[in-house]
């Protein structure tokens, strides 16, 4: 018979047990991290700990959420005076499975002349950036920052259509009418 468990249920000791996926120790004991059925895995005959693995299996797996210092690509959404809203997604290489907003602040824009830094400048609806996560920010957006030469804008799209080339750490241009645009340009390669 399975045994199903929530978080913070005793799953066993931690003299007994290895502590596995789903599973955490705390004070010699191990308990339940996820909802799912609590499962006993028997250790390896070479291994040198022969404790058996409580783990907790059949959860949902949930999928990549951006944690603070972690990598994101993100697609501006909005831009306002003192802010950009984006769409986060990917979390490293991976692409997320759920929708997680997240906000670049003026003061996070670049590392220096804070003061002078124009959103509308730096960003433009639709752009992609990599960004690097802050802090969880508050109820409804993750902080990112674009303050470090390899972030910030990594593919913009012109009026015409096309994919804009960076020219400067500053400026993107269109290939096909040679229109500059201002942007806060991601250093590539």
């Amino acid at each position: 018979m399975t045994e199903i468990v929530t978080p913070g249920d005793v799953l066993g000791n931690a003299a007994d047990f290895k502590a596995g996926k789903g599973a955490y120790v705390n004070d010699n004991t191990i308990y339940a991290s996820l909802t799912g059925s609590r499962r006993i895995v028997s250790p390896l005959p070479d291994s040198l700990d022969q404790r058996a693995t409580v783990e907790v299996t059949g959860h949902k797996a949930h999928g990549l959420i951006p944690e603070p210092g972690s990598l994101v690509l993100a697609r501006v959404t909005k831009v306002m005076a003192r802010m950009a809203s984006v769409d986060i997604l990917c979390v490293g290489s991976k692409a997320v499975r759920e929708k997680f907003a997240g906000v670049i602040r003026q003061q996070d824009v670049r590392e220096t002349e804070i003061d002078k830094v124009e959103i509308h400048q730096s960003f433009r609806p639709g752009d992609i950036v990599r960004a690097m996560v802050l802090s969880l920010g508050d109820s409804r957006a993750y902080y990112l920052s674009t303050a470090k030469n390899e972030l910030g804008v990594v593919s913009a799209e012109s009026a015409a259509g096309e994919t804009m080339v960076p020219i400067s750490w500053t400026e993107m241009q269109c290939p096909l009418s040679g229109q500059t645009e201002q942007r806060k340009v991601a250093k590539v390669g």
